[in-house]
């Protein structure tokens, strides 16, 4: 009878020790070299902000050098495509926006990849909402106006996004079916011209990133008329949400580092491990709510899944109801 046990012990301890070993061998020694970090925006745009935020204290952490490679175009289409394209030797990573990932596959018409194999969820950074951006001299100051201005010259309002399919074209659209009104949507290649157009008054109104004009705003230069998400960003205080003037939509958008299909689960917990670690000190909170985008909480990887899985059941209920569709 005692030997019995004793067998199930021996065999149990080796299944543990081969898993062990096995984990090892799939790490090595990684890393063992240079770590490409591709962010799928400009360099300057929001998401560049964040990214390398991120990457020096990664870089730190881990003791091996992270290569930020800018990879902008298409709502984020391009660096997510090359990422996901690239060998899943835990040498090549992807930082990129929630819609880049929960809405391309509900409105692009041919994605070069399959979102959900091809690119493996390591850790959420942040979550936040999108800023509703106008220039002094339009008189909007808050979504009531921007409706109103809309209704009494339908067609002639255009409103920018960085980018068909993005979390500004979608919140847009879902306004604009709303209430009713005929805005026609100018795509950029990224936020950064956006916020340029408005600067120079080629473009009223537009969506663009929590972070990125927060010195346009503070300097006078540029209007934030509403933001959405689930609260008030942390460095615009006196900038409502659109739910509290009466668009009930509290959605946060996210960025989150994305590694290869295939990429061996060891180096993708041990990625998360090292990123939470980095977003859970205050110094990272602190720089995070400088930006404008609340201070971030940590997920596992298995866990950052899971809110992808749910935000493109709820983006693609949105893109729904707006009717939207990239040709």
């Amino acid at each position: 009878m005692s030997a019995l046990p004793l067998r199930r012990r021996t065999l149990l301890g080796g299944v543990l020790l081969a898993t062990a070993l096995g984990a090892q061998a799939q790490t090595g020694d990684w890393p063992s070299k240079p770590i490409k970090l591709v962010v799928a925006g400009p360099a300057g745009a929001g998401m560049d902000i964040f990214a390398r935020m991120l990457a020096a204290p990664l870089q730190a952490a881990l003791k091996t050098p992270i290569v930020v490679d800018n990879k902008a175009g298409a709502n984020s289409l391009i660096g997510n495509d090359a990422v996901a394209k690239s060998a899943p030797d835990g040498y090549t990573f992807l930082f990129t926006p929630s819609s880049a990932i929960a809405i391309n596959p509900i409105v692009q018409p041919k994605m070069p990849y399959d979102t959900l194999k091809d690119l493996l969820p390591v850790a959420q950074v942040g979550a936040g909402g999108i800023l509703l951006m106008t220039s002094p001299d339009t008189g909007l100051r808050n979504l009531a106006d921007m409706v109103a201005y809309a209704k009494a010259n339908p067609g002639k309002l255009l409103y920018g996004t960085w980018g068909n399919g993005s979390t500004g074209h979608l919140a847009m659209e879902g306004i604009k079916a709303h209430y009713g009104l005929d805005m026609p949507h100018v795509p950029y290649k990224g936020t950064a011209a956006v916020v340029n157009d408005l600067l120079a008054g080629n473009l009223k109104i537009a969506f663009t990133d929590i972070a990125s004009p927060i010195p346009h705003i503070r300097a006078g230069k540029l209007v934030a008329i509403g933001a959405t998400g689930s609260g008030r960003g942390p460095a615009l205080q006196d900038v409502p949400t659109v739910s509290e003037q009466g668009y009930k939509f509290s959605a946060d958008g996210w960025y989150g580092v994305f590694a290869p299909g295939g990429t061996p689960m060891p180096i993708v917990r041990r990625m998360n491990e090292e990123i939470n670690k980095i977003l859970a000190t205050d110094e990272m909170k602190q720089k995070f709510m400088q930006q404008n985008m609340l201070a971030p909480t940590t997920k596992s990887a298995e866990q950052f899944a899971a809110t992808v899985r749910s935000d493109i059941e709820m983006w693609q209920a949105l893109a729904k109801t707006a009717k939207l569709k990239i040709e």
